[in-house]
């Protein structure tokens, strides 16, 4: 296989992210999210070997469904406490050169006007290396906090998202005209900075953009919606797009159907990079690897795991026991993992086995296996590349920089230096700028009205 693998590192501004109890391991520093020097010390680790980014995970509220109340997960510190990811982008962005910064950011409680001017500060202080995850968000508890009674119903969520995309690329794309600033006495023409003129169903947006234009003007933009309606939006908008399964069959399906999407929406299919979940536990030798993943497996927090499974699921566990088949009830938390789980096909000790631990696939082993396993999967699911989550930070990602690398590199199918230029160029090598065939770009000044036109 020829193919460059992609590899995107899969973290979150707190204590657990996914694999919950392990922030107790003695070679964890998850704790230490808080200070600084871990995140800027995690880049240095992740750019020395060579990854393409690293993704911050965020989530809005608390998972208080299972049992009524947030206890399981504040005695786990599963995904709370939770801080701010976009703090960080800047001191990341100091101590490295290449690494993309991908933030999650929800459409569901914040304005798009403000938004756009933090995500354009971020792509001018980072070179053009941020990047926007584009997330709705999910709980009761985040609506309950900021004065509504519960989340907006699922696929109304990303009607909204549309038309958000559409305020932030008419600001991004097409307020302010590339020669707009001219610092040749005046600092920006007026005649070439356009106010957008917005009115739609959800919003109202008048004015001009409040940045000039950043190197992407659009930061890269990440989608991780595999629901039905998740696919379509992702196969319009998203430049990347996250999906897991369990089976590589159902992930290449997952794959084909968002390529076939993105070319019925009038996009070219290859586009969008896929990345697949995944987790590695490495070691110099098959039975080194499985020492360590027996050792880790006895850190999981069962309780703490399933208060985020019932958040994602939208209906409580603490009443089924480990044999009880999962009956997934329509509503409208995530789902894309609620069809991922079908009707009855996992019980709850499933998501302990195959799932406490992080991302599927799970791959343990040496090197050479882990590199055998991670070919043979990006072969038959079709991906681009990995999100590879982590067990123990920064451990797991030391251990796949220094072991499996040099591997994956001896093979000829990962990159052994960077792509110089932004974000989106290092992706797909054309430039800083949306693709022709993006719907970002009908947004340029020539489709903003002229002042007393």
């Amino acid at each position: 296989m020829g193919k460059q693998i992609l590899v995107t590192a899969f973290d979150m501004n707190t204590p657990t992210h996914l694999a919950t109890g392990t922030w107790r391991h003695p070679d964890s520093r998850a704790w230490r999210y808080k200070d600084l020097r871990y995140w800027t010390d995690l880049a240095r680790t992740l750019e020395r070997g060579l990854f393409d980014g690293l993704f911050i995970a965020d989530v809005l509220g608390v998972s208080d469904v299972y049992g009524g109340t947030p206890d399981a997960a504040l005695r786990g510190g599963a995904q709370v406490p939770v801080n701010d990811p976009m703090m960080l982008v800047s001191a990341i962005a100091h101590v490295t050169q290449h690494l993309g910064i991908a933030v999650t950011g929800s459409i569901s409680y914040e304005h798009p006007y403000p938004f756009a001017r933090r995500m354009s500060t971020l792509d001018h202080l980072t070179g053009g290396r941020v990047a926007w995850n584009v997330v709705t968000s999910y709980l009761d508890s985040a609506a309950r906090n900021v004065g509504l009674d519960r989340q907006v119903g699922h696929d109304e969520r990303y009607e909204i998202a549309d038309e958000y995309l559409q305020v932030v690329y008419k600001l991004w794309e097409g307020s302010w005209e590339d020669d707009a600033v001219r610092r040749d006495g005046i600092y920006a023409d007026p005649a070439k900075v356009h106010p957008i003129g917005h009115e739609g169903r959800y919003f109202k947006v008048p004015g001009i953009h409040l940045c000039e234009p950043s190197p992407q003007r659009t930061p890269f933009l990440f989608q991780a919606g595999t629901s039905n309606r998740g696919k379509d939006f992702a196969a319009l908008h998203a430049e990347a797009v996250f999906a897991g399964a369990p089976k590589a069959s159902v992930l290449r399906a997952k794959v084909d159907d968002v390529r076939a999407r993105a070319a019925a929406a009038g996009r070219d299919p290859h586009d969008i990079k896929v990345f697949s979940g995944c987790t590695v536990i490495t070691g110099e030798t098959d039975a080194e690897a499985t020492a360590k993943y027996d050792r880790y497996r006895s850190y999981i927090d069962v309780e703490a795991m399933l208060s985020l499974f019932s958040g994602w699921l939208g209906f409580d566990l603490s009443p089924y026991g480990p044999d009880d088949p999962l009956r997934v009830v329509p509503n409208d938390a995530v789902q894309s993992i609620a069809e991922t789980l079908g009707q009855g096909d996992w019980k709850v000790r499933h998501l302990v086995e195959r799932l406490a631990l992080g991302h599927a696939p799970m791959i343990v082993g040496s090197p050479a296996k882990v590199a055998d396993d991670i070919q043979q999967w990006i072969d038959e699911t079709g991906v681009d590349g990995l999100n590879l989550g982590h067990v123990v930070t920064p451990a797991s990602y030391e251990d796949f920089v220094d072991l499996i690398v040099p591997e994956l590199q001896r093979r000829g199918v990962y990159k052994k230096a960077y792509t110089e230029g932004t974000l989106r160029h290092k992706f797909f090598g054309r430039g800083d700028r949306l693709p022709p065939s993006h719907p970002g770009t009908r947004y340029t000044p020539a489709a903003i009205p002229t002042r007393g036109a």
